[in-house]
């Protein structure tokens, strides 16, 4: 039987490594800025072009590279950051394994133009899917740019899995956004399709955030910092009033890399326990600093994720710091045993000096003396006032009884009897509408533990999820509005003015149209902030700020592309925010419109999200539990 295994071409290896590292035009985003940043760029620019799909281009004004330098930047597993084995636990660079640029030019074409600062000329390469077509001399400023073009040109089935032009932005912008948390002291510039998204200076941590994520979220950032010798944490954390009911504000910097850890994510929810709404998530900024030897990044192809040594300690620090930054920022209410509040000066008093106290005695008061005394001395502190003692005598007790029994006994009637009082009533008139005698006293709903309709039908009963019920019938009536226009707006006396991040506002540019078919009404949409002037009549203005976050939550997380969807998606996320919820009294009136209305529906047995509404219960199945 002839041998069977062989050796792999170098361009399938290639393709096959690039189905881990790049997975999308994102992971070329972030594999291309961590190389500018280990090239110790000062300034760094991304150009991007149809969402990365036509262009990806990084420019940057690092050390660059020689000619051996940038050929041999393309094959497999060549590397300037590790030379052994040992190297990989004591990392302080990003790239490291040598497969990103090899994967990435087997997949695309490749156009790199270097040169070092000694140099007097550059280099230029040209490679596509992993074939060098061209190598020659060129003119260009120190640093290098790298332009990665027609992203999975050969490998049409991983073309056609991409999402579109506004879903594959989004994961570009996270990507950037992580990138350029971890690294406050380089200078940032994002580009897409000619327009400038991003220009970030050099900044502090903190002034690098608000640039970011918009100028209100300075006032919504508390200070994190701890030092120990297994960990230093430093960071922000939101306050919790400013809680989302999206994870979109987490991140985690372990040495300055992106990480994400669930485990750490549950210290941070632990530190807030208390303190949060329900089904609400803080937001946090948290960057931890480990000794390279304590973790391991090699476990997962894209680095995202990172075991820890300790990693139990680890949590009780993360999860102790927090708790003293909302404490020590009077964000939390924390108990002090060393100091009695009741000890305090009152802050009106504060800076006056001490009043020595006077006392005056009325040397002339007597308490067993009978009659009334009255001294010219008083016995007020304050020498202005005069008050008398007096004395009562007890020794004539007897009398308040005489004449008690007589009275008693006597036949004739009491003055004070009550028997013949005559009490005042109110003239009742007569009502608007005449009483329905057969329907008062008799109610066809009931409502169990404020959570459950109950009524009746010909066959038995009906128990029906009030919540589910409601989603249901506002989920249809928000369908018609948007497919015919037809919604009812009411316009507000005073604009609301919300805060959302660039990335946010470009989500609910991509649905203002259905969102204005439900009764939105939109002012001035700033890069920052978003106007609004009218909302729909099935809405109150304290939800609307909840129901817009929910509905950017469900837009990240199920990326609708068509319009059928988006239309759908919008209707289901606005009826869940708005249901009336488990734990409201409704009055009968109330119920039976709900169920007359759930019962109207097109599809009354079961919510937008395919959960049941109500189960009923047959006469004969009742008899059965008898």
């Amino acid at each position: 039987m002839s041998d069977i295994i062989q050796l792999l071409p170098d361009h399938v290896a290639n393709q096959i490594a690039a189905g881990e590292v790049v997975q999308r035009p994102a992971s070329v985003v972030k594999e291309l800025l961590e190389n500018a940043i280990d090239a110790q760029a000062t300034h760094i620019k991304l150009i991007i072009k149809e969402a990365g799909k036509t262009l990806i281009q990084v420019i940057d004004n690092g050390s660059g590279m020689s000619v051996t330098d940038a050929r041999l930047s393309f094959e497999r597993h060549a590397t300037s950051k590790i030379k052994t084995a040992e190297d990989l636990f004591e990392l302080n660079t990003k790239g490291f394994r040598g497969e990103a640029l090899a994967s990435i030019a087997a997949i695309a074409h490749v156009e790199l133009k270097t040169k070092q600062e000694e140099d007097e000329v550059g280099t230029e390469i040209n490679i596509e899917g992993s074939e060098v077509i061209s190598q020659e001399v060129c003119v260009t400023p120190k640093g290098t740019s790298i332009s990665v073009k027609n992203l999975f040109y050969n490998i049409p089935a991983r073309r056609n899995f991409l999402k579109s032009n506004a879903v594959e932005l989004r994961h570009i912008i996270d990507e950037f956004h992580r990138v350029t948390m971890a690294h406050h002291s380089i200078k940032f510039d994002m580009y897409h399709n000619g327009s400038e998204i991003f220009n970030l200076p050099v900044s502090n941590c903190r002034q690098r955030i608000v640039n970011i994520f918009g100028g209100k979220t300075n006032e919504k950032l508390v200070p994190v910092k701890e030092e120990t010798d297994l960990v230093t944490i430093s960071g922000f954390i939101g306050k919790p009033e400013y809680a989302k009911r999206t994870r979109g504000e987490q991140f985690f910097f372990v040495n300055n890399r992106f990480i994400k850890s669930a485990y750490l994510n549950h210290a941070v929810n632990a530190a807030f326990e208390g303190l949060l709404k329900d089904k609400a998530h803080p937001s946090y900024f948290i960057y931890l600093t480990v000794d390279p030897k304590s973790i391991d990044i090699n476990i997962h192809p894209t680095k995202t994720e990172i075991k820890f040594e300790d990693e139990h300690a680890l949590y009780a620090m993360l999860r102790a710091s927090i708790k003293h930054s909302l404490g020590q920022f009077n964000v939390a209410p924390v108990l002090d045993f060393n100091r009695d509040a009741s000890m305090d000066t009152p802050y009106e008093y504060k800076g006056k000096t001490a009043q020595t106290p006077t006392i005056e005695v009325d040397r002339n008061f007597n308490p067993f003396k009978e009659e009334k005394v009255s001294g010219s001395g008083s016995g007020s502190l304050s020498g202005k006032s005069h008050i008398s003692f007096k004395k009562e005598s007890a020794g004539d007790w007897e009398n308040l009884y005489v004449g008690l029994e007589s009275e008693m006994t006597a036949t004739k009637p009491v003055e004070n009897d009550f028997s013949s009082v005559e009490f005042e009533s109110a003239e009742v008139t007569g009502s608007l509408f005449e009483p329905d005698e057969k329907k008062v006293g008799h109610h066809t709903t009931y409502q169990l533990k404020k959570k459950y309709i109950v009524t009746t039908i010909k066959s038995g009963m009906v128990i029906v999820n009030q919540h589910r019920a409601h989603q249901r019938i506002l989920y249809e009536e928000l369908l018609r509005n948007i497919t015919m226009a037809s919604a009812v707006s009411q316009q507000l006396l005073f604009p609301l003015t919300l805060s959302f991040t660039k990335k946010e506002i470009e989500l609910l540019t991509t649905v203002k149209e259905q969102l204005e078919n439900t009764g939105f009404v939109f002012g001035e949409l700033s890069p920052g902030e978003v106007e609004i002037t009218g909302i729909p009549s099935v809405t109150s203005e304290k939800e609307v700020a909840q129901l817009l976050e929910q509905l950017i939550g469900d837009l990240e997380d199920e990326v609708p592309d068509s319009g059928f969807s988006q239309t759908d998606l919008l209707a289901r996320s606005i009826s869940k925010s708005i249901a009336v919820r488990t734990g409201v009294e409704l009055a009968s009136e109330q119920q039976q419109y709900m169920v007359n209305s759930l019962f109207a529906c097109t599809e009354p047995t079961i919510t937008p999200n395919n959960k049941p509404i109500f189960i009923t219960l047959t006469v004969d199945e009742i008899d059965k539990k008898f």
